[in-house]
């Protein structure tokens, strides 16, 4: 447990690296998680090495969305699209975010 008053609060006061292989500025990743707290109601579930894993509240809901969403994580952690299920297109990967409850994030 950490006290914050967020998750992505709660990133930056541990000083979390887990996206350290695609970038190292742990700032950036939790002003994107803020954003996504009060856009989506993202909340931090878990945290690893190299994971981050959210509870969703309000995830996209039409293709439109979902697509500008998935943009979002492309930029937040590609490896979502270049390492995930096939086919690997910000397109098939936007089809993944629609009405999904739960978002995770993984670095190689």
């Amino acid at each position: 447990m950490v006290a914050a008053p967020s998750g992505a609060d709660a990133l930056a006061l541990v000083g979390w690296d887990g996206p350290v292989n695609w970038d190292n500025d742990t700032a950036t990743f939790s002003a994107v998680v803020s954003d996504w707290e009060q856009r989506f109601g993202a909340r931090v579930v878990a945290v690893g090495s190299d994971t981050l894993h959210l509870s969703i509240a309000t995830p996209p809901t039409s293709r439109d969305d979902a697509l500008l969403v998935a943009a979002e994580h492309f930029a937040f952690c590609p490896d979502n699209i270049w390492q995930g299920p096939r086919p690997q297109t910000l397109a098939a990967y936007a089809e993944r975010l629609i009405d999904v409850r739960s978002w995770e994030f993984w670095w190689d």
